[in-house]
C-alpha cells in the first residue's frame, strides 16, 4: 500500500477520508463548511473539503460521485472524475451540480463524493501523417448502436 500524507487547512471540526466497507474502492470525502451551501436546480457550487495531499509520484486520487446523493437527490460531481495530480498541494475542493426538482443543502460534514487512488501511466504523444485501420474507423457518439 503506497501512503497518501494529508494535511488539515484547521486545527479542528476536518473529517479524515475513510474507507466504508472492507471492499470500498472509494474514500468517502466530507464538507468542510462556515455555513450549509445551497445549490439550486441546475447550478453548481464548490465544495471545500478542509484537506490536502501528497500523493506518491506516479499516482493521482480520482473524485467521483456518491451514488445515494445521485440516484436520491440528483446532486452529482461535476467534472466526473475530477483528478488531484501527484504535485498539486492545495486544498482540495469538489464541484457539485444539482440536476434534481429540489434545491440541496450541503451541511459541514456531509459525504459529499468519494476518493480512489489509482496508478497513472503518462503516455507518449507521436505525431502522424495517418493512423491504422480498424472497424471502427472514425465512428463515434453511439455509433455502435443501442441496443445488445
Amino acid at each position: 500500500m503506497n501512503a497518501i500524507t494529508i494535511k488539515y487547512t484547521a486545527k479542528s471540526g476536518v473529517v479524515p477520508p475513510s474507507y466504508k466497507t472492507s471492499g470500498a474502492a472509494g474514500a468517502d470525502v466530507c464538507a468542510f463548511l462556515d455555513a450549509p451551501v445551497v445549490i439550486g436546480c441546475g447550478e453548481r457550487a464548490m465544495i471545500p473539503t478542509g484537506l490536502c495531499f501528497e500523493i506518491p509520484e506516479g499516482f493521482e486520487i480520482q473524485v467521483r460521485p456518491r451514488s445515494g446523493l445521485a440516484a436520491k437527490n440528483g446532486v452529482t460531481v461535476l467534472n466526473t472524475p475530477g483528478t488531484i495530480d501527484s504535485d498539486y498541494r492545495g486544498e482540495v475542493k469538489v464541484i457539485l451540480v444539482n440536476l434534481g426538482n429540489e434545491p440541496f443543502t450541503v451541511n459541514n460534514g456531509d459525504r459529499i463524493a468519494q476518493l480512489v487512488a489509482a496508478p497513472v501511466t503518462q503516455g507518449v504523444f507521436v505525431q502522424a501523417e495517418t493512423l491504422s485501420d480498424t472497424s471502427r474507423g472514425e465512428g463515434g457518439f453511439g455509433s455502435t448502436g443501442v441496443t445488445a
